[in-house]
């Protein structure tokens, strides 16, 4: 293999909140020398996972065998998932005045034809189903397990308990057509042609509040890191035209539903 210079599109600091994670798992099993340290054994981790390197790829890259850099990143992937948040301490955390974003994305994989379980015929791709809750200015709040691509949005937000969860602590969330039927505090938008004004606003409403998560979970989904701080910015700079609108959308929900 011939060796050459890259980027990966991950802030500075993440990798450093991954090696210290890192760090505490290793001074929890009083591990011993390793060939990488805990700052290269999460820049391993996370080019493997970002640009979808083979082991072979990373493992000459960084000077180890194909076995331990699948060591480096089991071990870094289980962190990872132990530090994550469940659905209930999440929402613990969250103010109940504020609504939610449900969405959920295919993480796509290779896999044979076979593999029908895992095949979305939505996306026309093998994949895995990740459901998100997100703040309204689009900043993920709660990552679900993966299941197999074939699994509907709905059904994947029924079986991790999203809508029961929400429901349970009356918080409105706001989600896609793909969710319709989810009832409960879940509000969708109105589907078909010629809808009478109050729907067609109300669409426009719903759709405008959950621009910003949808342009920063394409972004996050592609790669493309320049476009959250976009995100961002236009989430704080129009706080009072946002509020308006959530306003007079959580009362049109209230009403029309």
């Amino acid at each position: 293999m011939v060796s050459y210079r890259a980027m990966l599109d991950v802030p500075h600091e993440v990798i450093e909140q991954v090696s210290w994670l890192i760090y505490a798992r290793r001074c929890e099993r009083r591990s011993r020398w390793r060939r990488l340290g805990c700052f290269r054994q999460a820049l391993l981790a996370l080019v493997h996972v970002r640009k979808n390197e083979t082991l072979a790829q990373v493992a000459a890259g960084f000077g180890v065998s194909t076995a331990t850099a699948g060591r480096y990143v089991t071990e870094t992937v289980d962190v990872l998932a132990d530090s994550a948040p469940s659905l209930l301490d999440a929402l613990a955390e969250h103010n109940v005045n504020e609504f939610l974003i449900l969405d959920g994305t295919l993480l796509r994989i290779d896999r044979v034809a076979a593999d029908e379980p895992y095949y979305s015929r939505k996306h026309r791709h093998h994949g895995m189903n990740a459901q998100v809750l997100a703040r309204p200015d689009g900043t993920p709040l709660w990552f679900s397990r993966a299941l197999p691509g074939r699994t509907h949005d709905l059904t994947a937000a029924r079986a991790h308990g999203v809508i029961q969860a929400c429901l349970s602590r009356q918080i409105l969330v706001l989600a896609d057509r793909a969710y319709r039927g989810a009832d409960a505090t879940v509000r969708t938008p109105y589907y078909g042609r010629d809808l009478p004004q109050a729907y067609a606003e109300y669409n426009r409403e719903h759709a405008r509040l959950r621009a910003l998560r949808e342009r920063a979970f394409a972004a996050s989904s592609s790669g493309r890191s320049s476009a959250r701080p976009a995100a961002a910015r236009a989430a704080s700079a129009a706080p009072r035209r946002r509020s308006r609108h959530r306003a007079r959308l959580a009362l049109r929900m209230r009403s029309v539903h």
